[in-house]
């Protein structure tokens, strides 16, 4: 039985053993990522993010999960790029809801340079808040990730979205080559890395491995890897195809997932992201078990829901879990709608 070494990360794996870590007895599987955990985080604590979307809809890349695809009729309407100081009233009210990092999502197929100026003043605006930075702005040039770190911002989220032999299937516009280049971009800046991808899209088992063997052969591991449930959106590809099939994934092929990430990324923070909203109190309490230890918080995700802050806030009592390095979350109390914060796809 295949048994992990939580002292010192490996970047060696092969897809076979991250295979054989899925085939692991559930218990032993769960058992092995919990001790790894424990190794490096308390895992009484779990980090809370927040994320905004600074620009909404129009995207020209084709994800066949997304509702901001410009080639897709999901009723979503493109927005302009947000003006900084909305956006940094937006992060305090966060702030003041418990996030400790605040992430701002903008819905391109790449950064353009003329768009450098008012993120930088909102980067630097977050982080003058005593909050952790981060974005999602598409692909980037060398230069662009360089800049962007001078502004201050401290993650950058850049996600593979599933294994290389399933993504033809999941996105054509963009090839996987194309995301690996922008996580080395954003590495090189001296940045830190936000990647993951999302589960549920029809995909197997294998495919998930490929996904989190990938991650864990990068030349630095992702510092935050989040594990995103398909919330099937009508009008989207994949999510009519999973709406007409009726097979979402299964709660406990999810855990597996989450601990199998943890087992081979030791020391990434694991984030519950997409599809939060529909995973059962147990479910969540199982992901932390195996691993998980950091959540988006904020009633909204893309066009999908999360949590509201008082149902996390119980949650985190009757867990007996506490934010990292803050407050326990509170019931937002903001000036921004809801339907303004949302987590990262």
């Amino acid at each position: 039985m295949t048994k992990i070494n939580a002292a010192e990360p490996r970047y060696d794996w092969t897809l076979t053993e991250v295979e054989a870590l899925f085939d692991l007895p559930f218990m032993e599987l769960v058992y092995q990522a919990a001790n790894v955990h424990r190794a490096h985080f308390d895992p009484s604590e779990v980090q809370l993010s927040q994320l905004l979307s600074v620009k909404t809809g129009g995207c020209a890349e084709n994800c066949g999960y997304c509702s901001q695809s410009a080639h897709f009729k999901t009723g979503l309407k493109a927005e302009k790029l947000m003006d900084a100081d909305v956006v940094i009233a937006k992060a305090k009210a966060a702030r003041d809801g418990g996030a400790q990092r605040f992430c701002m999502g903008a819905a391109w197929r790449e950064l353009k340079d003329r768009d450098l100026p008012k993120l930088a003043a909102m980067i630097g605006g977050v982080k003058a808040l005593g909050m952790e930075t981060c974005a999602t702005l598409g692909m980037l040039t060398a230069e662009q990730a360089q800049q962007l770190k001078d502004a201050g911002l401290d993650y950058y989220n850049h996600n593979l979205d599933t294994g290389p032999e399933y993504y033809g299937q999941v996105v054509t516009t963009r090839t996987y080559q194309e995301r690996l280049d922008t996580l080395a971009y954003v590495r090189d800046a001296g940045m830190s890395t936000c990647c993951g991808g999302i589960v549920g899209m029809g995909e197997t088992r294998r495919d998930r491995a490929g996904l989190l063997w990938q991650l864990a052969t990068l030349p630095s591991h992702p510092d935050s890897l989040p594990i995103n449930g398909l919330v099937p959106v009508s009008g989207t590809p994949l999510g009519d195809k999973i709406l007409g099939e009726g097979k979402e994934i299964d709660s406990i092929e999810f855990v597996r997932t989450i601990a199998v990430a943890r087992l081979v990324c030791p020391k990434s923070m694991v984030r519950l992201s997409a599809g939060r909203e529909g995973m059962s109190r147990d479910l969540q309490a199982l992901c932390f078990l195996a691993g998980a230890n950091s959540i988006f918080v904020g009633g909204k995700l893309l066009t999908t829901p999360l949590p509201d802050m008082d149902e996390d806030s119980k949650l985190f009592q009757d867990l007996d879990l506490k934010p990292m390095g803050g407050k326990a979350p509170v019931e937002a109390k903001m000036d921004a709608k809801a339907e303004d914060f949302i987590a990262a796809e």
